[in-house]
């Protein structure tokens, strides 16, 4: 009996690990958060986003996006944050997306970023400075 349960037990754990073997290029597409959209595309062989949407990314009017007004560099503070390229770098390696940077107009600074998939439609990334315990998760749903 417990030869039994035990069997049933690693047959399970085989299935969840193979079922979440997801090709690369899944990541692709429309992601939503709480706080932001995101249009995930193949950059050569590395992924990167563009923000199409963040919950406080319009002037009072809600019709004028707001600028990049705190990059550190002086030369892109009047850009808009509408289809700002918000993700670079990440690649894909054993499963994972790995060494991607996230660029924040909410304050203007650059993270380290990785994620996974946890099946088609939820990506979990996390935004992070030095190591990712210290960073932040969001977890994404596909729109597209």
């Amino acid at each position: 009996m417990k030869r039994t349960i035990l069997t049933i037990i690693l047959l399970y754990a085989a299935m969840i690990t193979f079922a979440q073997k997801l090709p690369a290029d899944q990541i692709l597409g429309i992601w939503q958060c709480t706080d932001y959209k995101i249009e995930i595309y193949k950059s050569s062989n590395t992924y990167s986003a563009k923000l199409l949407w963040s919950k406080d990314m319009f002037e009072a009017d809600g019709k004028t996006p707001k600028k990049d007004a705190k990059n550190p560099d002086p030369n892109l503070k009047g850009r808009s944050g509408l289809g700002l390229t918000h993700i670079t770098a990440l690649m894909f390696k054993d499963g994972e997306y790995v060494d991607g940077k996230l660029y924040s107009i909410q304050d203007g600074n650059t993270y380290s970023l990785k994620g996974r998939l946890h099946g088609i439609n939820e990506l979990e990334t996390r935004g992070y400075k030095g190591v990712p315990m210290l960073g932040k998760t969001f977890i994404w749903n596909r729109v597209q």
